[in-house]
């Protein structure tokens, strides 16, 4: 049988629509999947997610709108049946494509169909006792410098970003642009001390995680020389990086992907970023943005961008990180498993 016959399921998560109107970047790849697949031509793609998902696949679901959206859900209970619902469907698939971390392995061993996880992340320590009690299923790492040691990997496949709705700017902006979770792990306080001791004004894009961290950090807002605009959507992330001069990215523990450095480079947006994670996997160091290690070190970068080329800027993304290169890579995982699963009934 043509792999592009098989039956793939997509499973989701559910805390916000699939793709998300704004944030929800489990959401963002498990929508980039089923598209990718679908564009490649394989004929039985279903996605599960929330009824209000928009997709090209075939949209299986179970749960309404995401519980971050609806907050009269109790997200465990949206969680636990999303997922116990779209697994009572395993016989009817293949393959199932798991892009909603550790719970649906506790489901494996009472299914037939194989499932393949995408580890988006290790959010917390303790949940890889599910992962290492599971090593007979599929793992696929999204960095290389994201792997657990004992965990047996079938491959490592880069996230894939939608480029049709990030614009390339040859010309740069001139402002400083911080995107992503207000949370101490993103680096919004070592942002806005970069911003101001280069002189550089700066705008702060993002949903509030930690809303204690957020106040600390809104007493440097003062709407002209560093502004914080709330979350965007992707038409106003758009806008946001055709204002940027340099998007920074100074995480504070080791990047797992890190999506937005590669929409950044995508619309032509230098990236400043601290080097622990994957973030030497996404940026070519003094060629699409600089890997710094201080505060002192991502100064001195901004004062630098204007040395990097903004066209190889978005050449690298359509080299790596697009979703076809994606979607192209979870084919070949796709027949390795197949490929394993037979020898398993021979």
């Amino acid at each position: 049988m043509d792999i592009r016959d098989k039956r793939i399921a997509v499973l989701s998560p559910v805390a916000w629509r699939t793709p998300p109107r704004a944030y929800g970047a489990w959401e963002t790849v498990a929508s980039n999947i089923a598209e990718g697949l679908v564009a490649r031509g394989f004929r039985h793609v279903t996605l599960f997610a929330t009824k209000d998902s928009v997709t090209n696949a075939n949209l299986v679901a179970f749960v309404d709108k995401g519980y971050e959206e609806d907050k009269s859900q109790v997200p465990l209970v949206s969680t636990c049946l999303h997922i116990s619902k779209a697994l009572e469907h395993a016989d009817e698939f293949d393959l199932i494509h798991n892009n909603f971390d550790y719970l649906p392995l506790t489901y494996a061993r009472f299914i037939k169909t194989p499932m393949l996880t995408t580890i988006h992340g290790f959010s917390e320590p303790d949940i890889l006792r599910v992962y290492r009690d599971h090593k007979d299923s599929y793992y696929v790492s999204i960095s290389g410098s994201d792997r657990d040691p004992e965990l047996p990997y079938v491959a490592t496949v880069y996230n894939g970003i939608d480029l049709t709705n990030l614009s390339f700017r040859e010309k740069p902006g001139d402002k400083l642009v911080f995107l992503g979770r207000i949370h101490p792990d993103k680096g919004l306080h070592l942002a806005i001390e970069v911003a101001r001791r280069a002189d550089f004004p700066l705008i702060v894009a993002g949903i509030v995680q930690d809303q204690d961290y957020f106040d600390d950090c809104s007493n440097h807002f003062d709407g002209k020389h560093i502004k914080y605009i709330g979350p965007v959507d992707p038409v106003q992330r758009n806008a946001l990086l055709g204002e940027a001069y340099a998007l920074l990215h100074l995480n504070t523990i080791p990047e797992r992907f890190g999506l937005v450095m590669a929409e950044a480079m995508a619309a032509g947006v230098p990236v400043i970023a601290m080097d622990l994670g994957s973030c030497r996997e996404v940026i070519e160091d003094e060629h699409t943005g600089f890997l710094v290690s201080s505060v002192d070190e991502a100064v001195e970068a901004a004062r630098r961008i204007d040395r990097i080329d903004r066209r190889k800027c978005r050449q690298r993304v359509e080299e790596n990180f697009t979703i076809d290169r994606m979607a192209a890579g979870y084919e070949k995982v796709y027949e390795k498993i197949f490929r394993r699963e037979a020898t398993k009934r021979e």
